[in-house]
C-alpha cells in the first residue's frame, strides 16, 4: 500500500476524554465514529498552506468548493447535483436539526428506523416532535426494514419526515437500490418527506454499492433532502463542514432560513480546503483506507469466532463502525459497557443508546490501527471471558 495506517498517533484531548469517567491516559477509546488516522496526506498538505496565510477571519465560499462537490458525486456515484442545490452548513446534525425546523411544526411526528444514530431521536425532540419508530426486522444475524411497519406508520398524518440513515449506523446495513425505491413509493405515496443521512456514503466494502437516495428518480429528488460531508470518510469531523442537498428550490429556502435561524450558516475556513482537497486528490488514499478498515473488520470477526463465540458479529457492508450481538451474555449492553470500562478501561458504545431494539448490542469503532484493534479485543475479551 503506498499509504500508512498502522502509525499510532498520540491523543491530544481527543474523544478518549469526552466522558468523565475516561480522562486516564490508558483508556482505550472505541466508541465515537472517528478514526485514530491522519487524514490524506493532499488535505494536511492544503491545510498547511492554508495556516501560512495567516488571517483565520470569516472565509468566503469559492467557487471551487461546488465543483468539488458535485464533481466528486458525479465521477464516483453518477449524481449529477447542480451547484445552486447545495447549502454548506458547519455538520450533518446541525443540518438534521435545520431540515427538521424547515419541514415540521412542533407536535408533528418523525420517523427513525431504530437502532439508529443517537443524534436522531435528540434533534427530533429539540425541534418539539415526536420520534416514531419503524424498527429494523433483526432476523439470520442481519437487518432488513420491515416495509408493512413503514407503510402504517407513514400512513399517519401527523408523520411528516423519515430520517434515512443510508448507509445505516449501527446497523452497518448498506440499503440497496431496490430496498430505498420501496422506501421512497411508502414515503411519496403518504406525503413523508425523506431525509438521507448518507454521511458514511463513502465507506462502502465490496459487493456492496452506495445509491444515493435522491439519484433514483425525480419524484425522489424533489421530496427528499440529503446531507452529505467528508467527514467520516476522511477524518474531518473538528473542521467542521458538511452539505445539505436539495433540488426543490421552495423547500431550500426554508432550510436555508432554518440553517441562519439556528446559526449554523458561518463554516471554518479550514473546512472548505480540506473538503476541496479531499474530493480533488483524496480518492486514492481512501480507496487505500477502505482496504485496511476490511482487513481490520475480517481480523476482529475471525478473534470473536474464536474467543467470544457466543457474541454475534454482524456483517459490515459499510461504515467502520461493527454491531455486536451479545444477547447471549444475558447482559444489558449498559452493563456490558460498564464491565469493559471498570475492569479493562476499553470504551465502546452500549446499543441501547441507539434504540430500545439495541439494549443487547455494543458498537465498537474499528477506524484505527491494526495494534490498537488487537490491544482493544484483548482488553474485550479478558473482561467478558
Amino acid at each position: 500500500m503506498k499509504y500508512y495506517f498502522d502509525e499510532i498517533i498520540p491523543r491530544r484531548g481527543s474523544n478518549s476524554y469526552k466522558w468523565d469517567t475516561a480522562k486516564e491516559e490508558d483508556v482505550l477509546p472505541m466508541w465515537v465514529a472517528d478514526m485514530d488516522f491522519r487524514t490524506a496526506p493532499c488535505v494536511v498538505k492544503a491545510l498547511h498552506k492554508r495556516v501560512e496565510h495567516g488571517i483565520f477571519g470569516y472565509t468566503k465560499v469559492p467557487s471551487a468548493y461546488y465543483e468539488a462537490v458535485t464533481n466528486w458525486f458525479m465521477r464516483r456515484h453518477g449524481w449529477q447535483i447542480k451547484e445552486d442545490w447545495i447549502i454548506y452548513t458547519s455538520g450533518v446534525v446541525p443540518a438534521l436539526s435545520a431540515i427538521i425546523k424547515a419541514l415540521t411544526m412542533p407536535g408533528d411526528r418523525v420517523l427513525v428506523q431504530t437502532p439508529v444514530y443517537n443524534c436522531f431521536f435528540s434533534s427530533i425532540r429539540n425541534n418539539g416532535c415526536e420520534v416514531v419508530t419503524n424498527p429494523l426486522l433483526y432476523t439470520d444475524g442481519t437487518y432488513r426494514i420491515d416495509f408493512d411497519g413503514l407503510e402504517k406508520e407513514a400512513s399517519d398524518p401527523k408523520v411528516k419526515l423519515l430520517l434515512l440513515c443510508n448507509p445505516h449506523n449501527p446497523a452497518g446495513r448498506v440499503w440497496t437500490r431496490q430496498e430505498l425505491t420501496r422506501i421512497g413509493e411508502i414515503c411519496f405515496r403518504n406525503d413523508v418527506w425523506v431525509v438521507a443521512d448518507e454521511i458514511h456514503c463513502e465507506l462502502v466494502f465490496p459487493e456492496h454499492s452506495y445509491t444515493p437516495f435522491a439519484s433514483i428518480s425525480k419524484e425522489f429528488l424533489m421530496n427528499s433532502v440529503t446531507c452529505i460531508s467528508p467527514s467520516k470518510a476522511f477524518n474531518l469531523a473538528g473542521l467542521q463542514i458538511a452539505n445539505i442537498i436539495s433540488a426543490n428550490e421552495y423547500i431550500r429556502m426554508k432550510i436555508d432560513k432554518a440553517i441562519n435561524i439556528n446559526e449554523v450558516c458561518d463554516v471554518n475556513p479550514f473546512g472548505v480546503e480540506a473538503l476541496i482537497s479531499a474530493y480533488n486528490e483524496g480518492e486514492e488514499w481512501l480507496e487505500e483506507l477502505k482496504q485496511y478498515l476490511l482487513s481490520n473488520y475480517n481480523y476482529l470477526k475471525r478473534y470473536f469466532e474464536k474467543y467470544l463465540p457466543h457474541l454475534k458479529v454482524l456483517p459490515l457492508e459499510g461504515t467502520y463502525l461493527v454491531w455486536v450481538d451479545c444477547s447471549a451474555r444475558k447482559q444489558s449492553s449498559e452493563e456490558i459497557v460498564k464491565t469493559l470500562l471498570d475492569k479493562e478501561k476499553l470504551l465502546v458504545n452500549e446499543g441501547n443508546m441507539y434504540g430500545e431494539v439495541g439494549k443487547y448490542f455494543i458498537r465498537i469503532n474499528i477506524a484505527c490501527p491494526r495494534a490498537l484493534l488487537i490491544d482493544g479485543l484483548g482488553r474485550l475479551r479478558r473482561a467478558l471471558k
